[in-house]
Parts: C-alpha cells; sequence; structure tokens
C-alpha cells in the first residue's frame, strides 16, 4: 500500500487576492510546517490576529507561530533588503523570528531590479502590464536568462563578487551604469550587508528541497502556500497581464521540489465575489454603487501597492477553469461576508462571444476582452455573518449561494470565512482530516 502524506496545498482560484493568507493562518495552527513556494515581493497575505494586523510578503503567514516551521523554498525570489524590513517589522511587534529557513538556490531581486521593472512598463505606454513595480519580472527573466544570483552564493564572498562583476559588466554593456542606479560596489555591499543581518538573526540557508521532503517522509503536517492566484500564472493565466512565476497546484513541485505523489489535498480559495489588480480582461467587472459598496466594505486594496482593486461578481466560468488547472479537492470562500446588506447577487454562468455562448474560459483576450458575461441572478441576504461558527445557522439565501458555487465547481466548501478575524470563520470540516 502507497504510504499516506498529510500534505495540503492552499491555491488561489482568481486573480489573487482571495484571502488566502487568513485561510493558510487557520490551517496553520495544526501545521508542523509552512512552505511558501512561488512568487516574490510583489504579493502579500494579511493575517490579523488578536487586533494586529499582520502583512506578509515573502515570510509564510505561518511565521507568528512559534512551533511552526517555516520555508522559503527555491521558487520563491528573494529581495533581501524586503525581507530583513519585513522581519524586522514583526521584531517591532515583539514576535521574534524562530524556524525560518530560505533555500540556497533561491534567487535574488538585485537593487537594479526594480529600476529596470519601472523603466520596462513606462516603455510599454498604452500597453502596460500594471506590474507592482517590484523588480519580479526583470529578476525572474534574468534569471531564465542564466545572467542571476542565488542566495547560496552569498556565502562564498569571493565567489559572489566575482559573479556580480561579471553580471554587472554584461548588464552595463546593455544599460548604462545610470540606467542601472547602482554601482557595483553599492550592489555588492548591500546584498552581503543583508545577508549578515539574515544570520545574526538566527536565519537558516540549507537546501530546502531536502528539508521538506524529510518533513514529509517523516509524518509531519506540512503546509504549501501560494502567493498570486491561478489566473495569474505565468502559463494558464491571463497572458501577459500575469505574474512571473507559477501560481498553480503544478508549480509546487517546480517550487517547493517535492514529487506530485506527495501532496495529498489542494484547497482552493475564492472570494464571495471577484476582485483584479493591474490592467487585463475582466468580464465580470462591476462599475456602479455596488461595486464602490464592495470595495469599501471589503476593503479592496492592494496589501503591497494600496492600489485600488477592480471589484466584479462572481464568475464561475474562471472558477471552473480554475478547479480543472488545479484539481481543487475542496474550496475555502472568504469575504462572503461582505455581500451581505445586497438584495440581489449575480453569478457569471457563461460568455456571449460574437452571438455564441461559452462555457469555457478562453486562451484568447482578444475574445474575452469581447466577452459579454452571462449572469444568473440570485437573492442577497441582509443578515451579518459575523459570530456564526455553524453551517447550519447561516441565512438560508447564503446557504443557497454555497450550493450554486458548489453545483457549478463539483467540489466541496470546507471553510468559510465570514469576517476579517482568524476566528470568523465556519469549518466545515477540518482540513487535515
Amino acid at each position: 500500500m502507497d504510504k499516506e502524506f498529510n500534505t495540503i496545498v492552499v491555491i488561489g482560484s482568481q486573480w489573487g487576492d482571495e484571502g488566502k493568507g487568513k485561510i493558510i493562518d487557520i490551517i496553520s495552527q495544526n501545521a508542523d510546517a509552512v512552505v511558501r513556494f512561488n512568487g516574490g515581493n510583489n504579493a502579500g497575505h494579511t493575517v490579523i490576529v488578536k487586533d494586529k494586523t499582520f502583512k506578509f510578503r515573502l515570510l509564510p503567514s505561518g511565521i507568528v507561530s512559534e512551533k511552526v516551521v517555516n520555508i522559503i523554498a527555491t521558487g520563491v525570489i528573494i529581495n533581501l533588503s524586503a525581507l530583513v524590513e519585513e522581519i524586522e517589522e514583526l521584531e517591532k511587534n515583539d514576535i521574534k523570528i524562530k524556524n525560518l529557513y530560505i533555500s540556497d538556490r533561491s534567487p535574488l531581486v538585485l537593487p537594479y531590479h526594480p529600476i529596470l521593472d519601472k523603466f520596462f512598463e513606462e516603455k510599454r505606454e498604452k500597453s502596460k502590464i500594471g506590474t507592482t513595480a517590484r523588480g519580479i519580472g526583470p529578476a525572474y527573466s534574468d534569471y531564465i536568462g542564466r545572467d542571476s544570483l542565488r542566495i547560496g552564493d552569498l556565502l562564498d564572498k569571493e565567489y559572489f563578487r566575482e559573479r556580480i562583476t561579471q553580471i554587472y559588466n554584461f548588464k552595463s554593456k546593455i544599460l548604462s551604469e545610470e540606467s542601472l542606479g547602482y554601482k557595483l560596489d553599492e550592489i555588492y555591499n548591500s546584498q552581503i550587508e543583508a545577508i549578515e543581518k539574515l544570520l545574526q538573526k538566527g536565519v537558516i540557508i540549507t537546501d530546502t528541497s531536502k528539508l521538506i521532503n524529510n518533513l514529509i517522509d517523516s509524518g509531519k503536517k506540512v503546509l504549501f502556500e501560494a502567493a498570486q492566484g491561478t489566473l495569474l500564472d505565468i502559463y494558464y493565466g491571463t497572458y501577459p497581464y500575469v505574474t512571473s512565476s507559477f501560481t498553480i497546484s503544478g508549480g509546487v513541485c517546480v517550487g517547493a521540489g517535492i514529487g506530485p505523489q506527495k501532496i495529498k489535498k489542494i484547497i482552493g480559495v475564492i472570494k464571495g465575489y471577484t476582485s483584479r489588480v493591474g490592467e487585463g480582461p475582466f468580464p465580470s467587472e462591476i462599475h456602479d454603487s455596488i461595486a464602490e459598496y464592495i470595495r469599501e466594505k471589503g476593503q479592496e486594496y492592494g496589501t503591497v501597492t494600496r492600489r485600488p482593486r477592480r471589484v466584479g461578481w462572481l464568475d464561475l466560468v474562471a472558477l471552473r477553469y480554475a478547479k480543472r488547472i488545479n484539481n481543487f479537492t475542496s474550496i475555502a470562500i472568504t469575504k462572503l461576508d461582505v455581500l451581505s446588506g445586497l438584495e440581489k447577487l449575480k453569478v457569471v454562468v457563461g460568455y456571449r462571444y460574437k452571438g455564441k455562448i461559452i462555457d469555457e474560459f478562453p486562451y484568447s483576450l482578444n475574445v474575452l476582452k469581447n466577452c459579454e458575461p452571462i449572469f444568473e441572478e440570485l437573492p442577497g441576504w441582509k443578515e451579518n455573518l459575523l459570530g456564526i461558527l455553524d453551517i447550519s445557522k447561516l441565512p438560508q439565501n447564503t446557504i443557497k449561494y454555497l450550493e450554486k458555487i458548489e453545483k457549478e465547481l463539483d467540489t466541496k466548501v470546507e471553510i468559510i470565512g465570514t469576517g476579517p478575524e482568524r476566528n470568523d470563520v465556519i469549518i466545515v470540516k477540518d482540513p487535515w482530516e
């Protein structure tokens, strides 16, 4: 009989900002390890604990728990200065960093990458992607182009000096030193200073793939958290309006260095509605007073950038696609409480393109941007959901809304967010069971 592994992957099902941080925080209470496996400091997870709000950008969401092993895996691209800053913010809130491991293979975001990010975005003019200007795209591009450095390189100063000199000289032939914004010594010193600070704080640089596999093989409960969402995946998202990493469940294997057989459960996180940051087609987007109501009540502003998020009705066409790509075993729904007070709700059940009905999420953005959403209207509810801890106590119209989602996705809802804080949640079924 095959060995049974106790692993959970938490994936965003939409364009990110689904409330994954809260779900991860809840599940991590009974985890032995939390692994961040993709992205960089261009995305954030918000966790609210005892009236304190924590915004994580690179750190795994389990970092607030001293008993949990926290791992930043190879698939995460790291801005060392930003990571130091994030840790120091937690220290100001009397949270000491313990059990934090970083992959020695993780690529670096160097000081000139954010400068290049802004430069490239400006030159795109009307075809802007809507990046966060954190340098993530250029850093990933350099890594794929084999002109990057990795965390482990910093542990050998002589080798690091040699490599950064080679890369800097190459970059200077393409872009001026002025365009790069930093001199060679400034870049070298900033990275050495940052890594030394991390090591002084007890951070361990290691082969995280080996660590993660050892934890799984020894029967530990390991939780994998994704940044961004399915529709921002570099391959399967709404390209080119996507991020630069793998945001889907398959990205766990690449980013964490584990085999697919070791993934037991994949939880898809959705919001009770849809939101999107940046450019790109958004069929279910709404612009009226209801959009403003949802945005303000749901505090739909970027965790990292504070940009107002675009909001729309729940898009079941896009969610069916996300279910197929990720093979969700269950669903966690967040911010259901934000919809309280609306008399009627809408969900997108199909698209109409040039008179034809489409029920699959299209590949072509040219098609997607010209799709007219086909809505199904559902009754809303007036009741406040805060304090409800049992699904049977929810208003009948809320239950009908959940049943509609379950039917369309052929997947059970196991976690329901009824408010912003950790305890504002209904656990229909223990995720670790």
